[in-house]
């Protein structure tokens, strides 16, 4: 007998093109686990209007560039159907339905929203569909029954307001038969990997890298990576455990760490050399990625056939969902 594979959900706000953070604290994770899991992946652009109403021209474009990096680095559509949220209406009506088995003081507890709301400055401006849209995240996962959520630890309070709801709708409508499975979160491996400035890689701090930046933009933006304070000059001896550069060759030069380290701790490596190396790992890591980009930004009807192909595979799941769901409650 085959054993069957766990479903994976995850998907991504459409932000446009992806910087290394990105890549690193979901993108990788996506891509070493689509064997392991049957993944399914989606631009989450409802989820856009929760803290942006305003500006939806940009969404179509911004998933476009999303996309194409997840391609790119070697999201494979054959193992992982990739889809767009709106395209699959299901969602809103599970949304809906899931609405009415939580309470607004349970949602008013979310951590992660109350962080939110204070980074980006609403607290008089906290709409319906922000404060819920941890429900609306549920739906987006247990209409395709995700077993696997891979998030952030920002994200886990999210993945159990999901397992509370499903859990519920499995009590009050089929408990003898549950439709829903219960979500576990699966944190990426490497923790989340910092801007250039030591804070949180963010495309509006302008602190990133992108993964489409070609070389010599890579190299000018390492020389403005921040480094440990007290290294001032070559010869100084440093330390590597607080340095970002440090940080960032621990995952793209790997096997170099304990030379790095000996030589930073000792003062025989400078830190302009140190990020010159740092630049060239990167820029290698990177090169068969903006390869496959190039190839795709010139075919972009590959795109669009991949996103064509997601929907409808996703659709069908969707409303096969939705026939349990409708079957469990009762309507006809």
């Amino acid at each position: 007998m085959t054993t069957r594979k766990r479903r994976l959900l995850s998907g991504m706000r459409p932000t446009g093109k992806l910087h290394l953070g990105n890549y690193v604290g979901a993108l990788e994770n996506w891509i070493s686990l689509q064997d392991e899991f049957e993944s399914y992946h989606f631009v989450a652009d409802w989820h856009t209007l929760t803290t942006d109403p305003e500006h939806t021209k940009v969404i179509s474009e911004n998933t476009r560039e999303m996309v194409t990096d997840w391609l790119a680095a070697g999201l494979d559509p054959r193992k992982s159907p990739l889809f767009v949220q709106s395209q699959i209406k299901q969602h809103a009506e599970l949304h809906l339905i899931f609405s009415m088995l939580i309470t607004t003081a349970r949602l008013e507890r979310n951590p992660t929203l109350k962080e939110q709301v204070r980074d980006l400055n609403l607290e008089a401006r906290v709409t319906y569909g922000h404060l819920g849209y941890p429900v609306l995240q549920a739906a987006d996962i247990l209409m395709y029954k995700g077993e696997v959520v891979p998030v952030g630890e920002d994200q886990l309070p999210h993945i159990e307001m999901a397992r509370e709801i499903g859990r519920r709708f499995n009590h009050i409508y089929s408990p003898q038969r549950p439709v829903f499975p219960e979500p576990e979160g699966r944190l990426s491996q490497f923790p989340r990997l910092p801007g250039l400035d030591g804070n949180r890689m963010s495309k509006s701090l302008g602190n990133t890298i992108m993964l489409s930046d070609p070389p010599d933009e890579i190299r000018k933006k390492m020389r403005s990576a921040v480094t440990d304070p007290l290294k001032i000059r070559r010869g100084d001896p440093g330390r590597p455990d607080i340095c970002l550069v440090f940080t960032y060759h621990k995952r793209f030069t790997p096997q170099s760490v304990p030379e790095i380290r000996s030589g930073c701790e000792s003062g025989a490596l400078g830190c302009v050399e140190c990020k010159q190396r740092c630049a060239e790992s990167i820029i290698a890591h990177l090169a068969p990625l903006q390869e496959r980009r190039r190839h795709l930004e010139e075919h972009p009807q590959e795109v669009d056939e991949v996103l064509r192909d997601g929907n409808a595979r996703a659709r069908a799941v969707a409303a096969t969902t939705m026939d349990e769901v409708h079957e469990a409650m009762g309507f006809g």
